[in-house]
């Protein structure tokens, strides 16, 4: 079996992919802190909360990434495209749950993946991937008629809006209506805005506490409405995913692959 390392696993989703690896006896064999972090060294496990699992940090490097042959990233997009450019130097896979990328950032991440195998979703939940795969039966079925809004909630220290996940729902459901989302987002409204037009996809954004991930795509036609909707309890349903999509990736030939296709959903559109 392939072994995986966590980039940035000092992180709040980078100490939830260790204790599941715990929790699961996965093949963790790598954790790494940023480089000059006061952290390398001290064992991961006792860092995550789980106990001592003799998984010292050691500083991101290209030495570093032998000590791995998978690597899941939650970090920030900047940390990430240097991530990217050591894992195409020395040949590793990647699970990438980074948000927020700008469109020079993804297009970095579609070239490595020329290079590698890459996994890269906005959300790793199954939950949300399932919701994804809903939506756009529901936009074909009621997306001519109905109005769209797409609502998301998230804890204070989000940096990102609307969330990577949002923008995906929105993309699948632009999508499957053969409609451009940058054409026909509306993000957020004030004032006079008069009547609503039918072919818009609205954003609504939450800010607040510690809500660690509400998202709600909302059809409603006159005379009645269909809502979708996924709540995130806990940091771990994303870091299962993740896991789930880095034993996936072993053998897989360079590409970049989604999340649909690490749960079998792509086959069902």
């Amino acid at each position: 079996m392939s072994t995986v390392g966590i980039l940035g696993a000092n992180g709040r989703m980078g100490r939830a992919l260790v204790s599941i690896a715990k929790e699961h006896h996965l093949p963790i064999t790598a954790a790494t802190v940023r480089y000059g972090s006061a952290l390398a060294g001290m064992d991961a496990g006792e860092l995550a909360g789980c106990g001592k699992l003799n998984l010292p940090f050691v500083e991101t490097s290209a030495k570093a990434l032998a000590l791995a042959d998978i690597w899941i990233d939650f970090t920030m997009p900047e940390a990430m495209l240097q991530h990217l450019e050591l894992a195409v130097q020395a040949k590793k896979a990647l699970v990438i749950g980074v948000t927020g990328l700008t469109d020079t950032q993804y297009a970095a991440v579609q070239q490595a993946a020329l290079h590698i195998p890459i996994v890269w979703a906005p959300n790793m939940s199954v939950g949300v991937n399932l919701l994804l795969h809903l939506v756009q039966t529901a936009a074909k079925v009621m997306g001519q008629t109905a109005d769209i809004e797409i609502i998301e909630a998230h804890h204070r220290f989000k940096k990102d809006a609307p969330s990577g996940t949002a923008m995906a729902i929105g993309h699948h459901i632009a999508k499957a209506l053969d409609r451009n989302l940058s054409d026909v987002a509306v993000y957020g409204r004030e004032g006079i805005t008069g009547e609503r037009d039918q072919k818009t996809i609205g954003f609504a954004t939450v800010r607040g506490g510690d809500i660690i991930g509400d998202h709600t795509a909302l059809f409603a036609d006159l005379g009645e409405r269909l809502e979708i909707t996924h709540k995130a309890s806990s940091r771990s349903t994303f870091a299962q995913g993740a896991w789930r999509a880095a034993l996936w990736l072993q053998n897989k030939q360079p590409g970049l692959y989604s999340m649909q296709q690490v749960l079998g959903l792509a086959d069902l559109a």
